[in-house]
């Protein structure tokens, strides 16, 4: 596992191959022969012999070979049993939905469809809001704690396993040291036991001769020549025995020889291999330890981007706090200018409409009056010629200036119902002014408190999704402190409910005040309106 995690083969940590040519195989019986004496040695296997595993049967040993400590097996059981009493609820729950359903299907068979498309339709709405809340900004800060924590467990139980799995290699590269050496002071006791044995063996073959050269020495003194000769012969004989004791000796000599520079070789090739074992493993917990460093300071420049980012936002809410409340008193204030704005066009176009109709009407006298002393010009000139035709031209005039008089009191009698009409008109504008007012604070005041309702659910639904997911992070077999690191960040996430229901709220004393202001103006308004109008009947 630790060879998996350094990004390196695992054949090439493994010792060296050995050479094969001069290793046995399993089983395998060699004989050594002596001048007195054959033995049959049967060779052990070789255990210093490297096997390179595919990644898949390595994967599947290491997962094997796993131990869990008692408190995980607890952990463990106690998750099973979790797990199997929650799918024993949730199938009770099907089954008594089930029941219920047929129930209800066998009441109302004509309403099976329409649960269909129900269930569809909320099982839709279930994972549209599921997928809402999961994009999140503090849920998605949160799936990243929780993979941070996962990641960090991993890590930690890696590390773990790359120790235990040190600790086997020691343990085992020292029993098999050891092994070695009980062999080598077994073959060197074999060796010893085999020599004195031999040494006793031509002690004692030595005396049986002497002995019997000098009783056949006392037995046959007679017999010189026999004897001479069959001791020269049996002097070549012990000669000829002598040198192949000497040679199997030398032969015996030269093989232990070999024999130990093997194990020399083996051993230096051993040290070697552990020396660049142990380099190699100083160096990965190098890389280690970097990669350590480099987490721990992306986490904390993650941290200080987070507080950075964090003081933006409260900076630019309050700037969008203020720029509300400001954009709210102007949008009144500008109202409030526009009503009066209006008011005065209405007033000025009223006056100058009054203006141009007395204008007109002292033009009309002008005229008349012009007319009159033409007409008595006229009489006082064609007074003496024409009486008569004075008289009709009088009866004309008067009658000419009867009808004048008729029309200017229907035109005085029309401006009048006009001036009531544009009186009723800026009344019937004022009122549905202040209706149209009333209606948007109560809009205003509708969608704040919706606006805070909705961040009140939104609230509720994050803390129910929050603990869901810690719940879920427990029931993953994680440390302790990694779940209460993990819930204590949790709930330093920011959450702008209160505030921002806060923000809503404080512009209501606003229009309230200014719909305490906006009656008494439209009042004088209203009070103006009606004097001036009265005054112009007057005059008229």
């Amino acid at each position: 596992l630790f060879h998996v995690i350094c990004g390196e083969n695992f054949s090439t940590r493994t010792r060296p191959p050995p050479d094969k040519s001069k290793k046995y195989q399993k089983g395998e019986t060699i004989q050594i022969i002596t001048g007195d004496l054959i033995r049959s040695i049967k060779i052990p296997r070789d255990p210093s012999d490297s096997i390179n595993l595919p990644s898949a049967e390595f994967k599947r040993i290491i997962s094997a070979s796993q131990v869990t400590t008692k408190e995980e097996t607890e952990a463990l059981k106690e998750a099973y049993r979790r797990k199997k009493e929650a799918e024993f609820k949730a199938a009770e729950e099907r089954k008594r939905q089930l029941y219920e359903i047929d129930l209800s299907r066998k009441e109302n068979p004509a309403l099976v469809d329409l649960e269909r498309e129900a269930q569809k339709w909320s099982e839709y709405l279930v994972k549209r809001v599921n997928a809402e809340m999961e994009q999140e900004e503090e849920i998605k800060n949160l799936n990243k704690l929780i993979l941070n924590a996962q990641c960090q467990s991993i890590r930690d139980h890696q590390i773990q396993e790359k120790k235990k799995i040190q600790a086997k290699l020691s343990k085992e590269e020292r029993r098999l040291d050891a092994m070695m050496e009980v062999d080598r002071l077994k073959a060197l006791e074999t060796e010893g036991q085999i020599e004195e044995l031999q040494r006793k063996q031509r002690v004692k073959a030595m005396q049986q001769l002497h002995h019997q050269i000098q009783g056949r020495l006392e037995e046959k003194q007679l017999q010189d020549v026999t004897k001479e000769l069959e001791r020269q012969h049996m002097l070549k004989t012990q000669e000829k025995m002598n040198l192949e004791d000497l040679e199997a000796l030398e032969k015996k000599k030269e093989q232990q020889q070999r024999l130990h520079m093997e194990v020399m070789r083996i051993n230096a090739e051993n040290i070697q291999a552990k020396e660049q074992r142990r380099e190699e493993e100083r160096l990965a917990d190098l890389r280690i330890m970097e990669y350590n460093q480099r987490k721990l300071e992306q986490e904390a420049e993650y941290e200080a981007e987070q507080k950075r980012v964090k003081r933006e936002k409260e900076s630019v809410i309050s700037r969008l706090r203020t720029r509300q409340e400001k954009v709210k008193d102007y949008m009144a204030e500008q109202n409030e200018r526009h009503a009066r704005r209006i008011q005065e066009i209405s007033d000025r176009e009223w006056r100058r409409e009054q203006k141009e109709l007395a204008l007109k009407k002292a033009q009309e006298e002008a005229m008349l009056r012009a007319a009159r002393m033409e007409q008595v010009h006229c009489k006082e000139r064609f007074l003496s010629m024409e009486a008569g035709r004075e008289r009709a031209d009088f009866n004309r005039v008067l009658k000419v200036q009867e009808q004048a008089l008729v029309r200017q009191k229907e035109m005085e009698e029309k401006q009048r119902e006009k001036a009531l009409r544009h009186a009723e008109t800026i009344r019937q504008q004022i009122r549905e002014h202040e209706l149209s007012a009333i209606a948007k604070r109560r809009e205003i005041f509708q969608q704040a408190h919706e606006l805070t309702n909705e961040d009140h659910e939104r609230l509720v639904r994050l803390n129910e999704v929050k603990e869901t997911k810690l719940k879920k992070l427990r029931t993953m077999g994680l440390s302790e402190k990694c779940c209460k690191e993990v819930e204590r960040k949790a709930r330093d996430f920011p959450t702008n409910v209160c505030s921002a229901s806060n923000s809503l709220n404080e512009p209501e004393k606003r229009p309230q005040a200014r719909s305490s202001i906006l009656p008494s103006v439209q009042f004088s308004f209203a009070t103006n309106l009606h004097s001036q109008l009265h005054k112009t009947q007057v005059s008229k």
